[in-house]
């Protein structure tokens, strides 16, 4: 009778277990936009106004393109140079927390509209940011 009682506390671990990892697994993962760029050094000097740092960057030898991650805090973009990689003029939506201090370094007035305050911002190589503040966010996201 012990074997029947100790095989579903087994069970249950396991099955605990399982779902701690996935759990982990999920929180692991991310969406991060690529972005093209002309030339990384002047994107980079461009994001950084935005609070974006550099975190690595890559390229298959001298004279090759450059790919390379920017963050600011727990968001990222990669800036590629491949040409394959992203059509140039994307657009990416991010909600941050200093939208009227993103708002100032860039001198635009964010806008009212019906989900919250933004503002737009294009990079030298014609991607476009929207920008939302982050007390905007639905409850749901």
């Amino acid at each position: 009778m012990n074997g029947m009682v100790e095989k579903p506390v087994q069970n249950a671990a396991a099955g605990a277990a399982a779902r701690a990892a996935a759990r982990a697994a999920r929180a692991a993962e991310e969406v991060i936009p690529v972005l093209r760029v002309g030339q990384v050094v002047a994107a980079l000097a461009w994001y950084a106004r935005l609070g974006f740092l550099l975190s690595w960057e890559h390229r298959f030898g001298p004279g090759f393109p450059v790919f390379a991650e920017v963050a600011r805090g727990r968001l990222r973009l990669f800036l590629s140079e491949h040409e394959g990689d992203a059509a140039p003029g994307g657009l990416v939506f991010l909600r941050l927390a200093d939208l009227d201090a993103v708002a100032e370094e860039f001198a635009v007035v964010p806008r009212d509209e019906p989900w919250g305050r933004e503002i737009e911002l294009t990079d030298p190589d014609g991607n476009r940011l929207r920008i939302s503040d982050a007390a905007s966010a639905s409850p749901e996201g």
